[in-house]
C-alpha cells in the first residue's frame, strides 16, 4: 500500500478522533497511514520523510496549538533553520476551529504558514473547519478530496522517478505551480462529491440530446457572451447533475419515560455532575441597562463540589420547552412528549464524532469558598436577540434565557446583599459540572502583583480573586502582599457598573490597590474632561505602570471578557505600550508577551 505519514495535534480530542477516521478510511482507498500524535516526534522525523503528509490541528481558546503541538512549534519556529529545510515534504493540512473566537483556525493557520516558510509544498489544499456551523461541513468533504489529492501525487511523483531514475526535487517552477494544480484538484473532488451514481445511462441520453439542441442553438448563443445570468457552450450543454440524498446513518426510537431517576442518569458527561439548588439570584444592572446581568448563588454544601478563584464550570441546560412544544406540534408527536428519544449510531458510519449537541454552557466562578463556604457564585447577561424567520420575534440565549426564567421566583433588586429566607427550601435546582483549569488562578505568592483586566461580566472571576485575597489578608495580616491593579470597564456609571460597591470595600481596606474604570457610553459633563473609553485606552493611560510590573517585578496580568473584540484590543494596547516604553519595534513587543503567555504570565480566559 501508498504510505503517508498522519499526525495530529488535539486539545481535548476532537483532531485526533478525525486523524483516526482518516486512518481507517485510507485502508479503504489503498493507503496506509502511518498515525502519530505531533507530540511523539521519536517516532517520525520530517527532516528525512519522503511520503506525504497530513497534518490535523486544533486550536485553543486563546488562538494557540494546542499544548501537544508546543514542543513541535517551537522547534520548526528556530530562526537559524535554513529556507530550504522542507523543501523535499509535501503536505495537506486540516484546522480545527471556531469562528466564535477572535484567532479563528490560528494553530493549523501558525503550522501551515511556517511549513511554506521552511520550503514545504501543499499536495492539496488546506481546510478550515468551523465548530461554531459544524466541523462535519468542511471535514466531510476534506477528507473525502483527500484521497483523490495523495492519488495525484503518487502518480505525479512516480513520473518524475521514472523520467530522472531518482527521487523527484522541487524545482521553483513546479513549486509556483503546486498551488495553482491543488487548488484545481480540490475543485475537481468537490465536484466528484456532487455527482449522482447513476449507471442508468441516462447522462448519455441527455448528451445526445444536448447535442441535437446545440447544433440548433449554437447560432443564437453566438451572438451573446457569458454572464452571471446567461451561460455559453460547453456549461449551457451540459447535464445537470442531482446531487445524492445522504445516506441515513440513525436509528431512532422512542422509548417511554421510566421516572425522574432515569431522566438524570441520561445526561452524559466525563465530569461528576451536581444537582444543586439556587439558593439566591440578584440583578446587578438596572431596568434601563442595555443588557440585563445577573449574579446566581448556588447552594454546593451538601456536594463534592470544590473550586477556587479562577475556576469555571458547566451549566447543563435544556431546550425551551415553548420551542419544544413548537417541534412536537409539527412532527405530530404532542402525545409522546414524556417519551425518551432513543438514537442508534449505525455501525458503518463515521459520523458518531461530528453530531451536533445541546453543549453545557461554561461560566466563571465569581467567589471563593474561603469568603462564601458552601456557596458558589456566577455572572452572566441574559443574551437576547431578534429572530427574522418567519417574523421578526425577540428571543433569548437558551441557557441564559432558561436561567432567567427558572430564577424569577427568587430574583431580588439591584443589592449584593444576603437574604435567606423559607424560599430555599423550594428553591429551582440545575445540574453543573466542573471545569477546572490549571493556569487562570492566582500565583501561589502572594508578593507577586497582578494586572486583571475585566471589562462587562469579564469582572467575574476577579471578584473571586479579591474575595479570596481578602481573607488571605485576615488570615495573615503581616504578609507581604504585591499591588493589585483592576481595569473595568461599563457603558453607563449609573446602569451597569458591576460589584460598584464591592470594588469600593476592596479599595478601602487595601485589597485592590489601584482600580481603573472606563464608561464607553457616558459623556463627560460640563467642562469635566474626557474619560479614557474602554479598558484597553486606561490601559495606555498607565502604560508606564503595567510595563514596570510585567518586565521588571515578575507581574502577571489577566484577561477575561470578550474574545471578538476585547481581547484582540487589549493585546495590541500591550504591544503598544511595550514598544513605547522600552523602545523596540511592535515585533519585539509582540514576541515579549509570547513570552509572557508561554511563562503563564499573560492569562486569558477569553469566550464568544
Amino acid at each position: 500500500m501508498r504510505r503517508f505519514l498522519l499526525l495530529y495535534a488535539t486539545q481535548q480530542g476532537q483532531a485526533k478522533a478525525i486523524a483516526e477516521e482518516i486512518c481507517e478510511k485510507a485502508v479503504v482507498h489503498g493507503f496506509s497511514a502511518d498515525l502519530h500524535c505531533i507530540s511523539e516526534s521519536s517516532k517520525y522525523d520530517l527532516k528525512t520523510e519522503t511520503a506525504p503528509l497530513v497534518v490535523v490541528v486544533s486550536t485553543t481558546g486563546t488562538g494557540d496549538p494546542p499544548d501537544t503541538a508546543r514542543k513541535f512549534v517551537k522547534e520548526i519556529q528556530n530562526q537559524t533553520l535554513p529556507v530550504d529545510f522542507f523543501a523535499h515534504l509535501r503536505y495537506g493540512l486540516l484546522g480545527l476551529g471556531d469562528s466564535e473566537y477572535t484567532y479563528f483556525c490560528n494553530g493549523g493557520k501558525i503550522i501551515d504558514k511556517r511549513l511554506q516558510e521552511l520550503g514545504a509544498r501543499h499536495f492539496y489544499d488546506t481546510g478550515h473547519a468551523d465548530d461554531c456551523v459544524g466541523l462535519e461541513l468542511v471535514v466531510e468533504p476534506w477528507i473525502a478530496g483527500l484521497w483523490p489529492a495523495l492519488r495525484e501525487h503518487f502518480r505525479s511523483s512516480r513520473g518524475q522517478e521514472e523520467i530522472s531514475g531518482t527521487p523527484p526535487v522541487a524545482s521553483p517552477a513546479s513549486s509556483r505551480t503546486d498551488l495553482v494544480k491543488s487548488e484545481l484538484l480540490h475543485i475537481e473532488s468537490q465536484v466528484e462529491l456532487l455527482r449522482f451514481d447513476d449507471s442508468g445511462g441516462k447522462d448519455s441520453e441527455v448528451l445526445k440530446q444536448n447535442a441535437v439542441n446545440s447544433n440548433q442553438s449554437n447560432v443564437l448563443i453566438e451572438d451573446f457572451e457569458s454572464s452571471l445570468t446567461r451561460s455559453v457552450p460547453p456549461l449551457s450543454q451540459a447535464s445537470l447533475n442531482v446531487p445524492a440524498l445522504p445516506p441515513e446513518y440513525l436509528q431512532v426510537h422512542l422509548q417511554e419515560s421510566l421516572g425522574q431517576e432515569e431522566s438524570q442518569a441520561s445526561v452524559t458527561s466525563a465530569d461528576p455532575i451536581f444537582q444543586v439548588p439556587i439558593s439566591k439570584a440578584v440583578q446587578l444592572t438596572t431596568n434601563d441597562a442595555i443588557k440585563t446581568t445577573l449574579l446566581v448563588e448556588l447552594d454546593i454544601s451538601k456536594t463534592d463540589f470544590s473550586y477556587q478563584p479562577g475556576d469555571a464550570f458547566s451549566v447543563i441546560c435544556p431546550n425551551s420547552d415553548s420551542e419544544v412544544q413548537s417541534l412536537l406540534q409539527r412532527l405530530q408527536l404532542e402525545d409522546k412528549r414524556e417519551h425518551y428519544v432513543l438514537l442508534k449510531i449505525k455501525t458503518d458510519t463515521k459520523k458518531k464524532e461530528h453530531l451536533p449537541k445541546l453543549q453545557p454552557r461554561p461560566y466563571s466562578c465569581a467567589s471563593s469558598s474561603l469568603f462564601h463556604p458552601g456557596k458558589l457564585h456566577f455572572v452572566f447577561n441574559v443574551v437576547e436577540f431578534l429572530s427574522t424567520a418567519p417574523t421578526e420575534v425577540l428571543r433569548k440565549g437558551v441557557c441564559t434565557g432558561w436561567l432567567a426564567l427558572l430564577v424569577a421566583s427568587v430574583l431580588q433588586p439591584n443589592t449584593y446583599a444576603s437574604h435567606e429566607d423559607s424560599r430555599i427550601a423550594l428553591a429551582p435546582k440545575i445540574s453543573i459540572s466542573p471545569r477546572i483549569t490549571n493556569y487562570f488562578h492566582l500565583p501561589n505568592d502572594p508578593s507577586i502583583p497582578i494586572i486583571m483586566v475585566g471589562p462587562g461580566t469579564g469582572i467575574a472571576p476577579f471578584i473571586g480573586f479579591l474575595q479570596h485575597r481578602e481573607k488571605l489578608q485576615e488570615q495573615h495580616p503581616d504578609g507581604n502582599f504585591g499591588a493589585v491593579w483592576l481595569f473595568f470597564g461599563c457603558r453607563h456609571k449609573d446602569r451597569d457598573y458591576l460589584f460598584r460597591k464591592e470594588l469600593r470595600h476592596f479599595l478601602k481596606h487595601g485589597i485592590l490597590t489601584h482600580l481603573k474604570v472606563s464608561f464607553s457610553r457616558d459623556a463627560p459633563v460640563g467642562e469635566e474632561e474626557a474619560t479614557a473609553k474602554y479598558v484597553q485606552d486606561n490601559i495606555q493611560l498607565h502604560g508606564q505602570e503595567v510595563v514596570r510590573i510585567l518586565l521588571h517585578e515578575n507581574g502577571r496580568i489577566y484577561v477575561c471578557g470578550d474574545a471578538k473584540n476585547m481581547a484582540k484590543d487589549v493585546h495590541d494596547a500591550l504591544v503598544e505600550i511595550i514598544s513605547k516604553e522600552i523602545g523596540v519595534e511592535k515585533l519585539e513587543a509582540m514576541k515579549t508577551l509570547a513570552t509572557l503567555k508561554e511563562e503563564k504570565r499573560y492569562l486569558q480566559d477569553i469566550w464568544s
